[in-house]
């Protein structure tokens, strides 16, 4: 069981938010997933419509009986919420483990040693923390293995920041297991001049470690979480969805092969062997005049063949510009629309390559940040090989290069 706390950050608003909607979309992707709230205001249960003079058994009871005779299990607390999707929720019970927790024994390690006895139920645990740094937090970091810092993209956003990763350098450097640390831009408007400088700031000073997913604005979140809903059941469709979506893949994606369904990685499996029979070659895919044929030649190396693959589609950065690249079947008309050529699709055709099915362009682009879509036969469509994207003013997606 993958076990992440998801910490609150200073000037930071959306923590549970992130919290109830990953959990959920980890669900949804068919990860059994515990969401443990170790906050004492109970947000958790609150966005779920968990109503808590309900709750009879909560993480309060749990953390206080741990080592007497009257040890209480976290199963007995657990919520199902939907299916794969299961809630431990906390009570304003909770707060009283801050006066009383030093006097107790291992207090820093109770979290951890209760999540011991359900760690062969779930794929995930996220651990909401409170909106401080005190025992609580240090109970979900010493049970964690990777915590997730939502940052808001406001004027705020990087108060604190620095602070609550040197407090957390501190504990990894305490403890015997490596700690993962991810910085995970949150709430971000493509409209305002200052979310876009802050976003760009996040990934100058910790682009090392930040999320590649960013979640943007959507007023679909708040809406759900209004409704006691997280967004996969409150609008499916919506921009914050495919977000969390995204950012759920990627948590998944960065667990290794066996966080991977069996069918995927046979799928995978085929389409690799597939493809290196294909481009085994060492011919170069790409030249002054557009793709080269491939050939019958000696073989290419494993590490020459896995970069021919990952050029075949998306963008690329060469000696000569930016290359595009992307499939089209059957489409007769293929061009792009960007910040490069004013949003006029009409002024940068693409090429049909190969097959018929695939098109190029290759741009001489001076260095700079630069947004664009494909218009496939008149319709507008992000790139489906670029993960980099913003939302625009319309609710869609833009792709982005830098160069």
């Amino acid at each position: 069981m993958r076990t992440i706390a998801i910490a609150n950050q200073k000037g930071g608003c959306g923590k549970t938010t992130v919290s109830i909607n990953l959990a959920a979309c980890l669900a949804r992707e068919g990860r059994r997933t515990l969401l443990v709230d170790m906050d004492p205001q109970s947000h958790c249960a609150l966005g779920l419509a968990v109503p808590e003079d309900q709750i009879e058994v909560s993480v309060h009871d749990v953390m206080m009986h741990r080592n007497n005779g009257d040890r209480i299990d976290i199963s007995r607390c657990i919520w199902q919420i939907t299916a794969n999707f299961d809630l431990a929720p906390s009570t304003t019970a909770l707060s009283q483990f801050e006066l009383v927790g030093p006097t107790l024994p291992d207090a820093e390690q109770r979290l951890g040693d209760a999540l011991v006895s359900v760690s062969d139920k779930y794929d995930f645990a996220l651990v909401d923390c409170p909106p401080h740094i005190g025992l609580l937090t240090l109970n979900a970091f010493h049970a964690a293995g990777e915590v997730i810092i939502p940052v808001d993209t406001g004027y705020f956003s990087l108060q604190g920041l620095t602070k609550q990763l040197e407090t957390l350098d501190a504990i990894r450097a305490s403890r015997q297991n490596p700690l993962e640390i991810r910085v995970l831009a949150n709430l971000y408007d493509v409209r305002t001049k200052l979310g876009r400088e802050i976003l760009n700031e996040l990934k100058r000073k910790y682009g090392h470690v930040m999320c590649h997913t960013f979640i943007n604005f959507n007023t679909k979140l708040r809406e759900g979480a209004s409704f006691g809903q997280p967004i996969t059941e409150y609008d499916p469709n919506s921009m914050g969805y495919r977000d969390f979506a995204r950012l759920a893949r990627e948590l998944i994606s960065s667990g290794g092969p066996e966080m991977v369904p069996t069918a995927i990685l046979r799928q995978a499996d085929d389409l690799a062997e597939r493809a290196e029979k294909l481009l085994a070659t060492s011919k170069p895919l790409f030249g002054k005049d557009g793709f080269n044929e491939l050939a019958n030649e000696m073989p290419a190396t494993p590490e020459e063949v896995q970069q021919k693959i990952e050029c075949i589609y998306g963008v690329r950065k060469t000696n000569e510009g930016v290359l595009f690249a992307t499939q089209a079947p059957g489409a007769t008309h293929v061009a792009i629309a960007g910040d490069f050529n004013n949003w006029q699709p009409g002024a940068t055709l693409m090429e049909r390559n190969g097959d018929g099915n695939s098109f190029v362009a290759l741009l001489p682009l001076p260095p700079g940040r630069y947004r664009y879509r494909y218009v496939i036969d008149g319709q507008w469509k992000s790139d489906p090989n670029n993960e980099y994207v913003e939302s625009n003013p319309f609710g869609e997606l833009n792709s982005v290069v830098e160069v």
